[in-house]
This record gives C-alpha cells, sequence and structure tokens, in this order.
C-alpha cells in the first residue's frame, strides 16, 4: 500500500511541530529522501510480444552499431577535412553529438532489459536518464534551428554568409541551445521530484519518459505536466518558428532565380537538412498529439523507439549519402587504412 507524504498527519500536535520546528521539516526531508531512496521501477519493455524480444535486441544492437559508428564517423571526418571546416558542418559535429549522447542515454538499457528477466532500473538511473534525455532532445530541437538559420543566410545572402555566420556567433548558437536545455531538463526534474511513488512501479515504456513516470504517480502531476506542455510547446513552436520562416525566405530566394540549375544547386543543399527536420518534429509531433488512452499506449512506444533509437542513426545516414565531400573524404581513409593493412 502506498501512504501518500502529503496527506494529513494522525496528531495535530504532529501538524503544528511540522509548521513551527526546523527539526521537523529535516524528519521530512529525511523521510521523503529515504522512501525515494526505496523506489525501483520495473520497464515494461515489449514484455507483451515475449517471442519478439530476441529479434527486437538483434535490430536494436544492430541500429546502436550504426549510431555509435556513423555519429562518432561524421565528427572524426568534419574534423580532419578542411573543406568541412565551415558553420554547417559545425552546427553537424555538435548535432551528431547529440544523437550519439541520446541515443546512448536509452539504448543499453533498452538492450539489457530484452536479455534478462530482471527489468528494474532504480528511482535515481530513471530520474538520471529521464534528465540526460531531456537535454539532448531539446538541444538537437534548437540545433535543427540554428541550422535553417544558417542555410538561410548562405542562400538569401552568400556574399555576407562568412562575415555573418562568424565562429563567434556560432559558437553562442550552440551555447545557447546546450545552455537552455540544461534549464529546461533541470526544471522538468525539479517537478517530477516533487511527485511521490510507491515502492515498486510498473512503466509501461522502455524509457523513462515523462508521460511514463507521471503515470505511476500515486500524487497530483498537475504542476508538472503543466510545466512541462507549456516549455515543450514553447520549444516546439519557437523552433519551428525559426525554421519554417528561414525556409520560407529560401523558397521566394530560390524561385527568383533565374537559372534552373541555381535552383536544383540550392534546393539540394537544404535537402538534406529539410529530411531530418521532417523527420525528428514531425515524430515528436506524433507523439504528444496522441490521445492518452490505453489503446494509444503501443503507438506512443513505436513513436519513442523512433525518435530516440532510429533518429540519432538517421541523421549521420541522412547528411553523408548525399553529400560528395563527406563521402570523399570517407572513400580516403578507407583507401588509406587498406594500403597501410597491405604494407
Amino acid at each position: 500500500m502506498c501512504y501518500q507524504l502529503n496527506g494529513p498527519f494522525t496528531s495535530s500536535h504532529e501538524e503544528i511541530a511540522f509548521h513551527q520546528t526546523n527539526h521537523s521539516n529535516a524528519s521530512v526531508f529525511r523521510f521523503k529522501k529515504n522512501q525515494t531512496a526505496g523506489v525501483t521501477f520495473i520497464l515494461w519493455v515489449f514484455s507483451e510480444y515475449p517471442d519478439l524480444q530476441t529479434p527486437l535486441f538483434l535490430v536494436f544492437l544492430t541500429i546502436y552499431t550504426i549510431t555509435v559508428l556513423g555519429n562518432l564517423g561524421m565528427i572524426m571526418v568534419i574534423k580532419i577535412n578542411p573543406k568541412l571546416h565551415t558553420p554547417m558542418y559545425f552546427f553537424l559535429s555538435h548535432l551528431s553529438f547529440v544523437g550519439f549522447c541520446y541515443s546512448t542515454t536509452v539504448t543499453p538499457k533498452l538492450l539489457e532489459n530484452l536479455v534478462v528477466e530482471d527489468r528494474t532500473i532504480s528511482f535515481t538511473g530513471c530520474i538520471m536518464q529521464f534528465f540526460f534525455a531531456c537535454i539532448f532532445v531539446v538541444t538537437e530541437t534548437f540545433m535543427l534551428a540554428a541550422m535553417a538559420y544558417d542555410r538561410f543566410v548562405a542562400v538569401c545572402n552568400p556574399l555576407l554568409y562568412t562575415v555573418a555566420m562568424s565562429q563567434r556567433l556560432c559558437s553562442l548558437l550552440v551555447a545557447a541551445s546546450y545552455s537552455w536545455s540544461l534549464v529546461c531538463s533541470l526544471t522538468y526534474t525539479y517537478f517530477l521530484l516533487t511527485l511521490s511513488f510507491c515502492r515498486t512501479n510498473f512503466i509501461n515504456n522502455f524509457v523513462c519518459e515523462h508521460v511514463a513516470i507521471v503515470a505511476v504517480s500515486y500524487s497530483d502531476p498537475y504542476m508538472s505536466q503543466k510545466v512541462i506542455l507549456v516549455s515543450a510547446t514553447f520549444n516546439e513552436i519557437s523552433s519551428l518558428v525559426i525554421i519554417l520562416t528561414s525556409y520560407a525566405f529560401i523558397f521566394i530566394t530560390v524561385m527568383k532565380m533565374p537559372s534552373t540549375g541555381g535552383r536544383k544547386k540550392a534546393f539540394s543543399t537544404c535537402a538534406s537538412h529539410l529530411t531530418a527536420i521532417t523527420i525528428f518534429h514531425g515524430t515528436i509531433l506524433l507523439l504528444y498529439c496522441v490521445p492518452n488512452s490505453k489503446s494509444s499506449w503501443l503507438m506512443v512506444k513505436v513513436a519513442s523507439v523512433f525518435y530516440t533509437v532510429v533518429i540519432p542513426m538517421l541523421n549521420p545516414l541522412i547528411y553523408s549519402l548525399r553529400n560528395k565531400d563527406v563521402k570523399e573524404t570517407v572513400r580516403k581513409l578507407v583507401i588509406t587504412k587498406l594500403l597501410c593493412h597491405k604494407i
């Protein structure tokens, strides 16, 4: 049985002492801390499909391997090729770093839970997973917006591109993305920690996501839900406004170009970024527009898998497959390695 911490005390004297003495405040704090220390969560990792556990493990292991190699490989390629030392690839290297960190925050635990019977995760582990996942997803949201602004300057003001997108501005945009994501994550986590939980909680998801954690709380989650709703809405709308405004100006500028070749080249430079934006924001909007009902949990799980596991893998593939400089650098690296082995 669960007992709410915010319920009435059994004695009026205890209630008065609680409000009037620091000693009782400290006792309540220690009680809350001790209760939290004993809380564990059990993740339902597609447990309704036991026959699929092994195939899913192999699929997710393959995806994670590609994600790690793809994102770290992209960072390395950008670092060693001087042609890629531009603002666009500066943002892309950080996007790859965020994708790697995001996937590493979620996927190893998912893989573990697919092969072991004990699918528990400690309260601290669950909250830390939520904390870091929030940092990386909010960072990616605004990193994509910064890249949209970069494409706007490159297409609409090509002669001023080097001056407008200075190293200082790029560093400020990246720092702002990380800083704001940290503020958001700390805020979400703080309000999540105000909730009370039973000692054992079954989370109907493979990841410690806000909706799933709140669903197993026995205290009123109104403030936590309201804070994350307002903040997430602000983040999504503000980033989409930057992206849509940038691409509206890009579209107008491109359509005014006299040559078909020029228009094709301009659209080609934006195609990879538009693809990444569509997949990321499309999945996020689908996930959070799903009605909160029992029948929607499977869709929530599938969408969660897509944006936490699949998207970090897709980003380096999208940008590398459509970029000649990246492919040329990879080809030279492979040739160099082969020659070294032959020697």
